[in-house]
């Protein structure tokens, strides 16, 4: 990778990362002082697995609309294309425990979940690719791997 790409992740090298983690990806500052914080939440190892469709989708909506009950600074949350993870924008939020902590509780919510918000058709594009178990293993698995989310980098990478 010798010239650097226009998208922050295309500059990162995937093969020395080690998921899961969650690291601040970007900053951007606005105009008017506002800033918005891109956090990058992996949950798979790049290259070596991905989350399956339906559990994805369904943890999309249930992280989209969890984490505004924890904080009112959530501006999206978004799957990456690749399926290994998703993008979290905050607003004015550079505090990365309080990051680590939203996460948290926004996956113990979903493990709480008895169904996946707007699954269905009127408010969902493809209300028939979900999997409300699907997503609670994936939040279970991350919640386990709890001490390891600060960790971006394998070790002598």
């Amino acid at each position: 990778m010798s010239d650097k790409m226009n998208v922050e992740s295309f500059n990162l090298d995937h093969t020395k990362v080690k998921a899961p983690y969650v690291r601040l990806a970007d900053v951007k500052t606005g105009q008017h002082g506002d800033t918005i914080h891109k956090y990058d939440l992996r949950i798979c190892q790049p290259n070596k697995g991905h989350m399956d469709m339906p559990a994805l989708h369904s943890l999309e909506h249930l992280m989209a609309e969890k984490s505004r009950n924890h904080s009112d600074l959530v501006l999206d949350v978004s799957p990456m294309g690749c399926q290994t993870g998703f993008y979290i924008a905050m607003l004015n939020h550079d505090d990365y425990d309080g990051m680590l902590e939203l996460v948290e509780g926004t996956l113990n919510d979903v493990l709480e979940a008895d169904e996946v918000p707007a699954c269905n058709e009127e408010q969902c594009g493809w209300a028939a690719s979900h999997s409300l178990e699907g997503a609670k293993d994936l939040a279970r698995d991350l919640l386990a791997k709890r001490s390891e989310w600060h960790q971006v980098f394998a070790e002598g990478a």
